[in-house]
């Protein structure tokens, strides 16, 4: 069985326009979400191990939590490795 990173997510990561803390931090779950994303896995399932959520008992936290973590993941993917450096 595979078990959730964590169940105490924001609903939204920052938003800033360089990498943040947080962002340094949850490097693993972008990078796992990435991946996911890549291989066509279905967001419910992904908000369930990743995150810890129950899609069918709060399907709008779940969808949102993992649509805005799986946007900041691909930002980093633009923005990130020039920064990670500093």
């Amino acid at each position: 069985m595979v078990t959730a990173m964590t169940s105490n997510f924001p609903e939204t990561p920052p938003s800033d326009p360089s990498v943040t803390d947080y962002d340094r931090s949850h490097l693993k779950l972008y990078l796992r979400l990435l991946d996911a994303d890549a291989e066509g896995a279905d967001w419910r399932e992904v908000a369930s191990i990743l995150f810890g959520l129950d899609p069918d008992a709060d399907p709008i936290r779940a969808k949102t939590v993992h649509a805005a973590h799986l946007a900041r993941a691909k930002w980093m993917t633009e923005h990130g490795p020039n920064e990670l450096g500093r």
